[in-house]
């Protein structure tokens, strides 16, 4: 792995940046230090809102770009790079779908706010750890800005239990597994790769100065537009047969580790 070009660096965050507590390692921020003063651009890539991500980043969150609500808005310095709203038609279809299960919780995430329904209450422990500015409500009509995605939690398995009675929608809507308890319903061009490219044209950076992280299907479009694509460990099949490289898992500081090689990669060739 010739890390020695790389100016771009994009990671996940659940599963790939962050442990399985939801915590950013000490050795990471210290490393970043490193790529700011090497001008290597880094972008945060999650399928998280943008208050989420820069909270758990935000020591470093004035330097950083943000790709959240899986690229369906992008974020540099506190202006909008990139902002993909869902169409409206078809919402009422979806939450009427979503109404049907009471085993599906959604949260539908506009730029600010994520809205979950009164009948989640009982799991607001475990959606507030994902998006910590939320209000309650009945129905979507009560949300009066733009919703740039619906996320779908089940306890269990979302690739059984959601993802099938979603897939339909696949016409008018991307839908995507995005973790082992998630589905995301965004817009057709929501997605990493579309925000990653966004990117790499505002600084004339190519897929060849790319290096990339992850470990889930909402991660393969980020993966496939950098050469440097690396797989964690504890990431499943399809990301790793996509993927160039495979690194440590999240739990053992898999990004950290390649991260120290690009640093000594880029001094050595300087």
């Amino acid at each position: 792995m010739n890390l020695t070009g790389i100016k771009l660096v994009t990671t996940d965050m659940d599963g790939t940046l962050l442990n399985s507590k939801h915590e950013v390692s000490t050795l990471f921020f210290e490393l970043f230090e490193e790529l700011k003063n090497l001008d290597i651009i880094f972008v945060a890539a999650s399928g998280r809102p943008y208050y989420s991500i820069v909270d758990k980043l935000s020591t470093i969150k004035g330097n950083i770009i943000v790709a959240a609500e899986n690229g369906g808005l992008v974020v540099a310095n506190d202006k909008t790079l990139l902002s993909t709203p869902l169409k409206q038609d078809g919402l009422k279809e979806i939450e009427t779908e979503i109404d049907c299960h009471a085993h599906i919780h959604p949260v539908f995430c506009t730029k600010s706010k994520a809205f979950f329904k009164n009948s989640s209450v009982a799991i607001l422990p475990i959606l507030s750890e994902y998006y910590p500015n939320y209000q309650l409500i009945n129905s979507i009509d009560d949300i009066e800005n733009e919703i740039l995605k619906i996320a779908l939690f089940n306890n269990d398995d979302a690739q059984k239990l959601i993802y099938p009675l979603f897939e339909r929608f696949k016409s008018n809507y991307k839908v995507i597994v995005s973790g082992q308890h998630w589905v995301d319903i965004s817009h057709e061009l929501a997605n990493k790769g579309h925000a990653i490219k966004l990117i790499q044209n505002m600084y004339n950076i190519t897929s060849e100065e790319t290096l990339a992280f992850g470990d889930y299907d909402n991660d393969i479009e980020m993966l496939l537009q950098s050469k440097y694509s690396v797989a964690m460990k504890n990431a499943n099949r399809t990301i790793k047969n996509i993927a160039s490289f495979e690194t440590k898992s999240n739990n053992h500081n898999g990004v950290e580790l390649i991260l120290e090689k690009l640093i000594k990669a880029r001094k050595q060739f300087k």
